[in-house]
């Protein structure tokens, strides 16, 4: 069994967390839509992941819709005292898959009330507000209106916890003066680090960062070099870059996912994978690639 315990652990809300996790988007159909070919081998996953020690588990019900949070539920409910499981809000599902902006008040409680339904739960520990004021990513305005309504949903006791997804370093400043806010999701990897600073500002006031995309948007040269170091250690690309993530800070949380139990355990053996200062070296050149 991989010792995720060696990458030591973070708060996230009341919490605290091994530094990796798991996330559950790859169990639904293709496109995150629909249900999985194989919900056996979804349920298997989940199963080996909480198996391996992984305490904390990302999802949402905008995935399948609704099929991820049920296949969580039937896969460890009655669910680990230690797990926490975080989710997410500010999207829907079109009729063919598309992922719609949805973040009125609403639309917003609509979506606690689905999370919690098909989760099996009274209260959902950790929900992330995803803001979607642009489809290509971040985009500045006021996230006042749209936190406000999960606020309102957490005085209700439908949530204890509140993080923020797809955010600018504004829109996080702007969501602490209202609340407390306990992590931020957006994406980072080794060759998208748009949120350097605000990693380290997190860090120093304790919050956690949630990474995904661990591998995404590389360019083509990015990615023989990464296979390169990777090659020299004797471990897969992914497993290097979920490993820089764990060296960046100490307040980075990580959550790939997948639908193989024999990928899971490869990425979780990232967790005991050591960087040695050269192969940082080589994986900074990387970075200044872009």
């Amino acid at each position: 069994m991989t010792h995720l315990s060696k990458v030591g652990t973070f708060q996230l809300g009341g919490r605290t967390v091994k530094r990796f996790g798991y996330g559950a988007m790859q169990l639904a159909g293709p496109g995150v839509f629909g249900p999985p070919k194989d919900r056996n081998a979804a349920l298997a996953v989940l199963r080996e992941a909480v198996k391996s020690g992984v305490d904390h588990i990302d999802t949402s019900d905008a995935y399948g819709p609704h099929v991820t949070n049920q296949i969580i539920r039937e896969a460890l409910h009655p669910y680990p005292k230690d797990l926490v499981i975080v989710t997410k809000v500010g999207a829907t599902r079109g009729p063919q898959g598309s992922w719609d902006p949805a973040f009125s008040a609403e639309d917003l409680t609509s979506q606690v009330h689905d999370n919690l339904r098909n989760l099996g739960v009274d209260t959902l520990e950790v929900v992330n507000l995803r803001i979607m004021f642009n489809a290509l990513g971040p985009a500045e305005g006021s996230i006042e209106a749209q936190l406000s309504s999960l606020m309102k949903l957490q005085r209700e006791g439908k949530v204890r916890h509140i993080g923020l997804s797809n955010v600018t370093a504004k829109q996080v400043e702007e969501g602490r003066a209202m609340t407390e806010i306990v992590c931020v999701q957006n994406l980072y990897n080794l060759a998208h680090r748009h949120d350097d600073a605000l990693i380290d500002s997190l860090a120093a006031s304790g919050i956690a960062y949630v990474p995904f995309f661990p591998l995404g948007g590389f360019s083509p040269l990015q990615s023989s070099a990464l296979s390169d170091v990777a090659r020299q250690l004797g471990a897969t690309p992914m497993q290097v870059a979920l490993a820089w993530l764990l060296r960046r800070s100490p307040n980075i949380l990580l959550i790939p996912g997948t639908s193989s139990v024999e990928h899971l355990r490869e990425n979780l053996a990232a967790a005991e994978l050591e960087l040695s200062e050269g192969a940082m070296k080589a994986l900074e050149r990387i970075t200044s690639s872009r």
